[in-house]
């Protein structure tokens, strides 16, 4: 038999010999380390073998330490089934409740129309509107879902500004007839609409304008070159919109997961810490995230062929014509939406609710209204589910007292801002099992020694200054993450930065928050992301375009993150000084590697 149809038939069952090499290949951690400890890695590995290849779903990998913890005697049943469902799992809900209700009522599809036709429409403009709209939702939808929806509306826009996509591969092709030859072996890819918004380019095409003018008295050269940066300009548009719903979901707590698994982390690991919360984290990655976009920003139009003298000048050519088109595109569609309805300005208050009481509740520069309650018991998770167990009973039609007193009136039930069926579809249920797989590993690690004994084993990193080793830190996490979800990337490597953290005596958050944001910072390969992969489905990115803007992409993420953190973070957190919540911690490690050091010393002695 062939060696091709040998790997071929490999290829196809790879995920089940995974399934079963992997617990073999690992087995003698079981006899090699202290038993406990041993044990645990053994799981944490399993997990991260199972998580990186996908060899199971993620969600069912995630729930393995209910099964494996105590039948291993790790951890008891009654502790490790409480981590599925801890109060950061009911923030994160709130806020995926929040976001299938302002997608129910299409309110982001008015912020981002509006946002759009303020921001003009030359190339650079426009890419600059789509990225801070982009950014915007993904602080509040899913990363997935504002890519999924930006993306329709991005390529009616470009259609309306140089043509059909595939017209425009033919004149690039093109050396001598100005009106496109037929060319053996032409490119097969087509751009469809997402299944989200399936009739996007019908609701946003004008009057058969399709980029084409009357008369063309260009050589065929010209129009090759006109094409070719036209093209450029595409793919600028589609790699812009997933990078900046990847950047904007650091700005929040409830924008991505990886954020909401650090502060779970961080309260298992250091109860006494109260620094982070929402307004904290807000006030420190929002400003980053403006920085990193804005350099993202000039990255991208540079590349792409947006940043020239037509953003100062205004010319009467044909560019300008066509950027008038897309300029009534923008304007039609808005003006197809009506004025906001009742519904919609309800979901806005309770939106704007929801961000400010958020804020507000211990922002710690200044006194928050927690004050009125006993202190400890009203957390982020608490003000969530308030604000959105009222979507589920407020009326998303104007209530009426005459209703009352007219007999004709009609007697049809009332129908709220939101109905639980769907929050259900709308809800990543697999997400909330993953946060809480990450939760559960992160507490078998600390239960059983093994993230204080893989932390004895970094003292050499202490050599590092802290500054170089936060460089590292979120450089090595967001190249990781480019293989494997962020999600599980977060859940395996952030106890093991705790840990160095604390043996090293450095504030653990200035290890752990960049490593958290740095796992959001997946640019250079399709499958490194939802959004990435569904930019890269539309048929016009190819992989070596997603490289070389991401390669860059990832480099100024890094910079920019080690900014942030040695000047409004170390000011903001107190990153210079070793916190009196850590060193309880740092303690109990020393007494545990003492405890192994004296037990090898006798087991050596005997």
């Amino acid at each position: 038999m062939k060696m091709s149809v040998v790997s071929k038939k490999l290829w196809s069952v790879h995920k089940q010999l995974v399934l079963l090499l992997t617990p073999l290949l690992f087995l003698p951690l079981l006899f090699t380390l202290p038993e406990k400890e041993g044990k645990c890695l053994y799981v944490v590995v399993l997990m991260a073998m199972f998580w990186c290849t996908e060899a199971l779903p993620l969600a069912v990998t995630a729930m393995l330490p209910v099964c494996l913890f105590p039948t291993l005697g790790i951890l008891p049943s009654k502790k490790v089934c409480p981590q599925y469902f801890l109060e950061t799992n009911f923030l994160f809900l709130s806020g995926l409740v929040m976001a299938s209700s302002i997608e129910e009522w299409g309110l982001h599809r008015r912020i981002a129309l509006k946002v759009l036709s303020i921001v003009g429409v030359k190339p650079a403009w426009l890419i600059l509107g789509m990225m801070m709209t982009s950014s915007f939702l993904s602080m509040w939808l899913s990363n997935t879902a504002t890519t999924a929806m930006m993306l329709p509306i991005a390529n009616a826009i470009l259609e309306s500004l140089f043509g059909d996509l595939e017209t425009l591969k033919q004149k690039c092709k093109c050396t001598e007839d100005p009106e496109g030859e037929i060319i053996n072996g032409q490119s097969t890819l087509k751009l469809h609409s997402l299944p989200s918004v399936p009739s996007e380019k019908q609701i946003l095409s004008i009057d058969g304008t399709d980029g084409t003018e009357q008369s063309d008295t260009r050589t065929a050269e010209e129009i090759r070159s006109e094409s070719q940066y036209q093209l450029k300009v595409w793919k600028g548009f589609l790699i812009c919109i997933p990078y900046a719903a990847s950047i904007g979901g650091t700005a929040t707590l409830t924008g991505t997961a990886p954020n909401l698994i650090m502060i779970g982390q961080l309260k298992s690991y250091f109860p006494d810490c109260d620094l982070i919360n929402f307004g904290s984290w807000f006030a420190f990655a929002f400003p980053l995230m403006l920085l990193f976009l804005f350099l993202g920003w000039i990255w991208i139009a540079f590349l792409y062929g947006g940043l020239n003298t037509r953003l100062c000048f205004k010319r009467n050519d044909r560019r300008a014509r066509a950027e008038a088109r897309a300029k009534a595109v923008i304007d039609e569609d808005y003006r197809k939406l009506g004025p906001i309805n009742f519904a919609e300005g309800a979901i806005s208050f309770f939106f704007i609710l929801f961000a400010v009481l958020l804020f507000t509740r211990d922002p710690k520069f200044v006194t928050g209204w927690s004050v009125f309650f006993k202190k400890g018991y009203v957390s982020d998770a608490v003000t969530g589910v308030i604000i959105v167990s009222i979507l589920f009973f407020f009326p998303s039609q104007k209530p009426s007292l005459s209703w009352w007193f007219d007999p004709q009136g009609s007697n049809t039930p009332y129908v709220p801002l939101l109905s639980w069926k769907k929050a259900q579809d709308s809800v990543p249920w697999n997400i909330i099992l993953l946060l809480g797989g990450g939760f559960a590993m992160a507490k078998g690690c600390e239960e059983s020694g093994l993230a204080s004994w893989i932390g004895g084993h970094l003292q050499p990193l202490a050599e590092v200054p802290p500054a170089a080793a936060v460089m590292l830190i979120t450089a090595f996490l967001a190249c990781f993450t480019e293989f494997a979800s962020n999600t599980a990337t977060i859940i395996i490597f952030l106890p093991v930065i705790a840990e160095l953290a604390i043996h090293t005596s450095v504030n653990p958050l200035y290890f752990m928050i960049p490593a958290t944001v740095g796992c959001s910072y997946a640019f250079m390969l399709p499958v490194s992301t939802p959004p990435n992969s569904i930019a890269f489905a539309s048929g016009h990115l190819m992989v070596k375009d997603m490289v070389k803007t991401g390669i860059v992409m990832n480099i100024l993420g890094v910079l920019s993150v080690s900014l942030a953190m040695n000047t409004w973070g170390v000011a903001m957190f107190n990153l210079n000084t070793y916190p009196e919540w850590a060193q309880s911690i740092n303690k109990s490690a020393v007494v545990t590697d003492v405890h192994f050091s004296s037990v090898q010393s006798l087991n050596a002695t005997l």
